[in-house]
């Protein structure tokens, strides 16, 4: 009889797929460490199964409008922040494709949105990234700026859609269909991997900026207005990626 060690050992290595079986092979073992692993497994399981449902779900609009043969999500990331780029993702998955934990960007954690970051990249058909930097923001506006951001990431696909999916906006000068969803990140699989990607890319580029630009902390706060942050902007005036309209209100520009 195999010790509950090994049986452990054994159930640490299987994937959701295999669990049933394994599962039921043991039910009959009567020992209590026995029936609590299993237990603690099923409980595994069932959340595999919820999370397959939950992504399942998120392909409600890339399966209303299937007869398209290119869907690409559009999503954004960093209007807020009072340095660095607005960045813009653009996902074209293939109609099949299920990657789970997939979710508005915001929802997870920096590891899973790396985790994830790789594995879109890896199954999408298409991924283009498109930015306006601060001095683009402060010229023509956040809102065009994110236009901007978007057309690019659009043009930097390397398959043409026929089909955009896009968090909350049309953007304009776009001849391709458009369907704006909001808070379309949590319901769009297309959607939220564009979300992951521009929110993986812009973080990094925040971080590289941290070792450039030393004391305001960008790598934690990638940006945004934290009281650190602010405290930093007041002290060291602003650095070269600050968006001065943006901070005017905040010190003498």
């Amino acid at each position: 009889m195999k010790s509950i060690r090994d049986i452990k050992e054994e159930f640490a290595h299987l994937t959701p797929e295999e669990l049933p079986a394994y599962i039921q092979h043991y039910e009959s073992d009567d020992r209590k460490g026995v029936r609590n692993l299993i237990a603690a497994q099923q409980k595994r399981l069932d959340r595999y199964h919820a999370e397959v449902e939950r992504v399942e779900s998120l392909c409600f609009y890339e399966k209303k409008y299937r007869d398209y043969a290119m869907i690409c999500g559009i999503d954004e990331v960093g209007r807020g922040p009072l340095a660095g780029p607005v960045v813009a993702g653009a996902v074209i998955l293939p109609k099949d494709c299920r990657i789970l934990y997939i979710n508005d960007s915001k929802k997870l954690s920096p590891a899973k949105r790396e985790e994830l970051y790789d594995i879109i990249l890896e199954e999408a058909l298409a991924v283009g990234i498109g930015m306006a930097n601060h001095a683009r923001i402060d010229e023509i506006n956040i809102l065009q700026a994110t236009y901007e951001a978007m057309r690019a990431a659009i043009g930097n696909l390397k398959v043409a859609p026929d089909l955009l999916l896009n968090d909350a906006v049309t953007i304009p000068e776009v001849t391709i269909p458009q369907v704006p969803i909001i808070k379309g990140d949590a319901k769009s699989i297309s959607i939220g991997a564009a979300s992951i990607v521009a929110k993986v890319f812009r973080d990094r580029m925040m971080t590289e900026y941290d070792a450039l630009y030393p004391g305001y902390g960008f790598a934690a706060n990638k940006g945004y207005g934290s009281g650190e942050h602010i405290e930093a902007l007041r002290r060291l005036g602003p650095c070269p990626i600050h968006r001065r309209s943006f901070i005017k209100n905040l010190i003498n520009v």
